[in-house]
This record gives structure tokens, sequence and C-alpha cells, in this order.
């Protein structure tokens, strides 16, 4: 019994010790720039820019493959904060992406009517929809992005997109129109 406890405990040491090497030998820096127009993005990994998500779409603006003009979800907001990061200038959403939602939405399930199939789970690319197998599901919507993936692939029609009531913590300044605007 002793023997095989020590064993063991010889064998998690060598391990360790191996895996320690091998995370500071083969450790992969992260592009700063990539980090930075990262943090920017919304996350709504909606893939409306083209792109499978945020980061692969932040390694197309770093790499100079993508424009920053190409996410509907963070509207002029993040296109002026990308144009500030990258020296840029500004231009206007790129329409071939989509809108700007003047007002952000969740995505609400009608209860009575969802079936469980889980479709819309598979889905949400944040998870954040909870349920189960022939069970009602329900969505977390502090965690809801409002990227409306989870709509096409429900049978019965059962989620509808519904505008998130305004707070402090959802509330952000409008930026102006026109150049007339930043003036005045």
């Amino acid at each position: 019994m002793l023997t095989a406890v020590l064993a063991l405990a010889v064998l998690a040491i060598i391990f360790g010790l191996v895996l320690g090497f091998a995370a500071v030998r083969f450790k992969v820096e992260s592009d700063p720039v990539v980090d930075k127009i990262d943090a920017i993005l919304p996350q709504t990994q909606c893939g409306q820019c083209s792109y499978a998500g945020c980061r692969p779409y932040a390694e197309a603006i770093a790499r100079g493959e993508a424009d920053i003009n190409q996410c509907p979800p963070g509207g002029e907001m993040v296109i002026h904060a990308l144009a500030d990061l990258l020296g840029r200038d500004a231009k206007p959403l790129n329409p071939a992406h989509g809108v700007e939602k003047q007002v952000k939405t969740v995505a609400i399930i009608d209860e009575h009517w969802c079936i469980g199939c889980t479709l819309c789970i598979q889905a949400c690319p944040v998870d954040a929809i909870l349920g189960a197998a022939k069970q009602m599901h329900t969505v977390i919507a502090e965690e809801c992005t409002g990227c409306e993936l989870c709509i096409p692939p429900c049978p019965v029609d059962c989620i509808t997109m519904v505008p998130l009531e305004e707070n402090l913590t959802t509330w952000r300044w409008p930026f102006p129109e026109s150049p007339e605007e930043q003036h005045a």
C-alpha cells in the first residue's frame, strides 16, 4: 500500500515538472495589438463581421485583412475606438455586414411553446441559454449579447428579441451624428 502511494507521488512530481517545463518552453506569445483590438470588440461572437468570433476578427484587423467597420453590434462606438487605437480614420459601418441597433436586445423564450429541442442552446455562442433536452429553456439576460443566432434554429418560433431596459449599466454616451455636432 505504501509503495503504491509513493509511486503515485513520484509520478505526480515527475509529471508536474514536465508540464511546468513544457509551459515555459513552449509558451505562445500573443500579439498585444490583437489583445487590445479584441478588448474593444463587443464579444458577441455573432459572426456578422464574416469571422467566426471577435478574436478571429481582431486577428484579421491586426494583419490588415479586415477593415475596422465590420462589427454591427459594436457600431460607431467600436469603430471610433478601433480608429483611435490603430491611428486610422473612422468610417461608417459597412452595410454589407448589417446595421447598428440603436437599442440593445436580448432573447426571450416563451416557455409555454418551448419543446426542449436544445437547438438554441447549441447555436448560442456565449452559453446564455439554460435548459435540458425535453425541458423548457430560459435565457440568462445578463449573458445574452443579442446576436440573434438562436432564432433561426428554433423549430417552433418561441424565441423573440426584446429591448433591454436602459439602466446605469447599459446606458452609453451617444456619438455625435455629424462633424458640426462635434464642435457645437
